[in-house]
């Protein structure tokens, strides 16, 4: 299992498949059949017939059935006895616990204002427009994710104002792209969104031209006809280089830039001084590579590009995300065969109800004065501004937070800046959460409810995300303990509080968004476990692109509009070796960190004895002459520290990463260690990074790779 690069997948075995449903344990959402015997959960493998995974699954889709029957799971809801962190809790009913939370709740809103609770989740599955649903019925603007500023929504919001839709890639059609850019991407760990790892691989067998953007070797980088090792943080600067030579060369197409694009004199003029050679000196690649790299890149066709979310975690991520956007943009990759496509849609609206939302209300969302792109109207789903959330917790500015209602998200690791984050917890008057385990956080919380793991919820999922291809029915197959789905819980809470266009069953939100789509209901849906929509490609001839112009908006109209750059520059990140030498001089080393772990999910997954034997320790990886300098071997326990804090990783020594380069693992802690802490201040990288400005002027942003940082030896914990 350590060689996961060359793991295939398990196929389907015989028997028989009793319920089709889809894995969500990550975001790829691979079909899965669910064998279940006198409503026990036997087996999980791979469904032959998705379109998608066809009968495969990874390691932690396999490690399901351990997941849901872990000894460990939460089962019934829990009230804290002592003090905050204490790690003393006592049981209680799903009654006491949904009347105290909604008592809570309503006596915080008559006092201080719905905008005083604050709704938090995890990643994007299942539940994350639920918690912003809720909210809005109870009427707070402020829902928060962790990603929304940093992980992919820059590129989603970014995509909607450029091309009016979100771009995703076309592994499914029946044209192989020639030639596939993969930009700070490694999807063969990751399981992104409609993209599984399988798709990626199978992509692999057409033979086409491979270039990687990393400041790693990755598995793909190591496959790479050419492999561009850039300095973290500077991916805007190689992408307007690239842009320099399609253009000063005139080797994009000039066709489609004629008819399909708007503003393309102005990104030219833009771009001028943005050669090969001033790249060069930023971001470490040769200009030489980056001419070789454009020149392939415009020329091949169809040309595809896989982006990922290292593209989107610095102080100007929305501008190099429409950099390097603009690069199928302007060869003319877009809704054609083997490229970027945009879905038809197979899933109706979801009934937020943001319409509950006044405009007043909606002004006083965390951040929505500064980030328009991720809090207002430039947002595909506004959200709150995260640092200025905690800052609201722990100063009471620019009013008190008082609640916290967490969904599915371990906040000390997932947030950046923990320290900051425990002090802001700590200060709250109260503080929910759901989850399927104990964690840091929720040691931290007043109320723990024991939440549903993806074989125990009805749900549907639209792959690719945006796009919508593929609708697919997740679907409950066993009860776990008292064990409820968030989405439950929401209804439930509504109905207690007199939120009534909260209390719809589930399951008629779930038929109203497909009979909306696809003309099915869930049950019609879950029988066959997924429905795919007919695509049909160049759909922009019929009614041009959705943006104000119609075309592809290089130079946007809209970002003019709310007071932004409409064309995209490079900034160097806040902290650097060029932008503090100062700084730099005490700590050395560039410090980069997000890299996907194949066997766990961000933070989730490390009490599964199968996945954590394949990965038992949190790693730091670091070129040989740089481990001869401070005397480290390969196997040592070593300290990585910034000016934000200290922590300790194990080093893995190896030539794949640039001897200024550190790369940390993200997302550590401990479950096997004791409470209430297990282990968060030991290995968690958001120990080391920052959450504080300058922030990206649009989406608010703060600056996760790239940062400054020094090392040594440390001793075994």
């Amino acid at each position: 299992m350590d060689n996961f690069e060359d793991f295939e997948g398990w196929t389907h075995s015989p028997g028989k498949a009793v319920l089709k449903s889809v894995c969500r344990s990550c975001h790829g959402g691979c079909g899965a059949l669910m064998h279940v015997n006198d409503g026990e959960l036997v087996k999980v493998e791979g469904d032959p017939d998705s379109p998608l995974n066809k009968g495969r699954l990874c390691p932690i889709g396999i490690a399901t059935k351990d997941l849901v029957y872990h000894p460990d799971r939460l089962k019934h809801p829990m009230r804290r006895k002592g003090k905050r962190g204490s790690g003393e809790w006592e049981r209680i009913s799903w009654d006491q616990a949904l009347d105290e939370i909604a008592e809570k709740l309503q006596a915080i809103k008559d006092e201080f204002g719905a905008e005083a609770i604050v709704m938090g989740t995890g990643t994007g599955r299942h539940h994350i427009r639920w918690v912003s649903r809720f909210g809005n019925a109870l009427g707070t603007p402020n829902w928060c994710e962790p990603g929304f500023a940093q992980c992919f929504h820059p590129r989603i919001n970014a995509s909607l104002l450029t091309f009016g839709d979100f771009p995703v890639c076309d592994f499914t059609g029946d044209t192989p792209a020639k030639l596939i850019l993969y930009w700070g991407h490694n999807p063969i760990h990751s399981g992104p969104d409609g993209e599984t790892r399988f798709n990626v691989r199978d992509s692999l067998a057409h033979k086409p031209i491979i270039i990687v953007i990393d400041p790693r070797q990755t598995y793909l980088a190591r496959k790479a006809d050419i492999w561009l090792q850039l300095r973290p943080g500077t991916d805007d600067a190689l992408a307007l280089a690239m842009l320099n030579v399609m253009i000063t060369e005139e080797i994009y197409d000039r066709d489609f830039v004629d008819e399909w694009t708007h503003g393309f004199d102005d990104l030219a003029e833009r771009v001028r001084g943005n050669t090969p050679e001033w790249a060069e000196a930023i971001t470490w690649v040769e200009a030489s590579k980056i001419r070789e790299t454009a020149r392939l890149f415009a020329k091949i066709k169809p040309s595809l590009m896989e982006w990922g979310v290292a593209i989107e975690q610095t102080p100007n991520c929305i501008q190099t995300v429409r950099a390097v956007s603009m690069l199928p943009a302007i060869t003319g990759n877009i809704d054609v065969p083997g490229a970027w496509v945009f879905g038809l849609g197979g899933i109706g609206r979801f009934p937020s109800l943001i319409e509950n939302l006044s405009d007043e209300m909606n002004a006083k969302r965390l951040g929505a004065d500064r980030f328009t792109m991720l809090c207002g109207e430039g947002a595909d789903l506004p959200a709150a501004h995260i640092p200025t959330v905690l800052q609201a917790m722990r100063e009471g500015t620019p009013y008190p937070v008082k609640a916290f209602m967490v969904f599915g998200n371990n906040t000390l690791t997932t947030y950046g800046n923990s320290s900051q984050v425990y002090d802001s917890l700590m200060n709250l008057d109260f503080m929910v959460c759901a989850d399927l385990f104990m964690t840091p956080t929720a040691e931290l919380a007043d109320i723990v409810l024991p939440a549903a793991a993806w074989p125990e919820l009805n749900q549907i999922a639209g792959l690719p995300t945006r796009a919508a291809n593929v609708v697919l029915a997740q679907q409950k197959v066993v009860q776990i303990g008292e064990c409820k789905s968030d989405e439950e819980i929401f209804v439930e809470l509504a109905r207690r509080m007199n939120l009534d266009s909260c209390t719809d069953p589930v399951e008629d939100v779930l038929d109203e968004q497909l009979e909306a789509g696809i003309g099915m209901t869930f049950n019609n849906l879950k029988k066959n476990g997924f429905h795919k929509v007919p695509f049909r490609y160049q759909k922009f001839k019929e009614n041009g692109f959705k943006t104000p112009t119609g075309k592809i908006e290089l130079y946007s109209t809209r970002f003019e509009e709310m007071g932004y750059d409409p064309l995209p520059y490079y900034e160097e990140p806040p902290e650097s070796p060029l932008s503090t030498p100062e700084v730099a001089a005490e700590f050395p080393l560039v410090l980069t960190t997000g890299g996907r772990i194949p066997f766990f999910f961000n933070s989730e997954h490390r009490q599964l004895k199968m996945l954590r034997k394949a990965h038992p320790d949190p790693l730091a990886e670091i070129h040989p002459d740089t481990a001869k300098q401070f005397g480290i071997m390969d196997g040592d326990w070593m300290w990585i520290e910034t000016r934000r804090g200290k922590m300790r990783q194990k080093a893995k020594i190896w030539e794949g990463i640039d001897p200024r380069v550190i790369h940390v693992e993200h997302g550590w802690w401990f479950p096997e260690k004791a409470a209430p802490e297990y282990g968060v201040w030991e290995s968690n990288a958001n120990l080391l990074t920052s959450n504080l400005p300058p922030y990206d002027p649009q989406m608010g942003t703060y600056h996760l790779r790239g940062l400054l940082c020094r090392i040594g030896k440390a001793a075994k914990p």
